[in-house]
């Protein structure tokens, strides 16, 4: 169930919630009785001021109102999200070690990485999606003057060698989002790639690239202030606080619905009442009216889902940008 705006996530609530209550008053007598004892570890594998961390941070304080006991975030920024991830792979399955992992760390690394010390499917429990995020085409209108996805394909085939885009790094899905776009639309750039979001951002402002596909929240200051051009949402649905941009699909690529989520997981061997108690305070977490609405302010769409639903949506999600990945002809690092 992803929820797009605050007036669709109030119709919603009552029905998780009396969901979650469910689950829980079921599950049978466990570890998850006494669970949580002290406070949590939350491992984030971005640096500060990355969208994980955006997340990461709206987040705590709801998680720990309805865990009862501090959530502790700890920075483990490296490898694409990598080494936060083989951390949590290694860790005891009690729930007191998590994992906010994404689109990138259980979608895309596995076919970016060849040797990665961990399978992202058998080595993680699941818990609880968080968010969904549209990734939009961001343009400098001095450096690229059109106003429509399907002007913008047309400058791009009249000048194939004018442009190039920017992405936050080789394999990540700043890149590969705007692989699929130009697959999906008959183009070949030039890609660029930066060190991370700050520095790819700043080459579209200068003008040493010309566009970008990246994350609602991340360029929605520059949007508001009038520096960047937004043309089209990657989502099937357009994105509420930004509903003046129509998605790709509805501007000349049919089908085009492509998004990077954000979720909880930990170890693998979780016991099943301990994750159903943690998906219950997630989805509890994210009912606060005052939390989804900064969330979807920001670009995200309230994501509530089960545990199982939450590991089909990885595994497909995994199919998918591999796919991607060897269309792009990219080789595993």
């Amino acid at each position: 169930m992803v929820i797009r705006s605050l007036s669709t996530f109030k119709s919603f609530s009552r029905l998780a919630s009396a969901v979650a209550l469910g689950a829980s008053l079921i599950a049978a007598p466990s570890v998850a009785a006494e669970w949580p004892e002290h406070s949590i570890t939350l491992l984030m594998g971005f640096p500060a001021g990355s969208g994980v961390d955006v997340i990461g941070r709206n987040i705590q304080e709801p998680l720990r109102q309805a865990l009862g006991v501090p959530v502790v975030i700890d920075y483990r920024a490296g490898a694409g999200g990598n080494l936060a991830s083989a951390v949590v792979a290694r860790a005891k399955p009690d729930g007191y070690t998590l994992l906010l992992g994404t689109a990138a760390t259980h979608g895309i690394n596995p076919a970016i990485y060849k040797d990665l010390p961990f399978d992202v499917e058998q080595d993680f429990t699941p818990i609880a999606p968080l968010v969904d995020v549209s990734n939009v085409l961001t343009i400098n209108p001095k450096v690229i003057d059109v106003k429509t996805i399907e002007e913008f394909i047309a400058e791009i085939k009249a000048n194939p060698d004018k442009y190039n885009f920017a992405s936050t790094g080789v394999g990540t899905g700043t890149q590969l989002a705007f692989e699929e776009f130009n697959a999906r639309a008959g183009l070949k750039m030039v890609h660029v790639p930066y060190k991370g979001g700050s520095e790819a951002l700043q080459s579209v402002l200068r003008g040493d690239t010309c566009c970008i596909f990246n994350q609602v929240q991340t360029v929605l200051g520059q949007y508001k202030a009038g520096a960047v051009r937004l043309l089209g949402v990657s989502t099937a649905k357009r994105v509420d606080v930004v509903k003046e941009v129509p998605t790709i699909a509805e501007s000349g690529l049919p089908g085009f619905d492509s998004y990077i989520w954000f979720g909880l997981f930990g170890p693998k061997g979780m016991d099943p009442a301990l994750v159903e108690k943690i998906n219950a305070a997630a989805n509890k977490a994210l009912q606060e009216p005052a939390v989804a609405q900064r969330l979807i302010d920001m670009g995200n769409s309230i994501h509530l889902s089960s545990p199982e639903q939450f590991r089909q949506t990885v595994s497909d999600n995994k199919q998918k940008w591999a796919e991607v990945v060897k269309a792009a002809g990219l080789a595993p690092q």
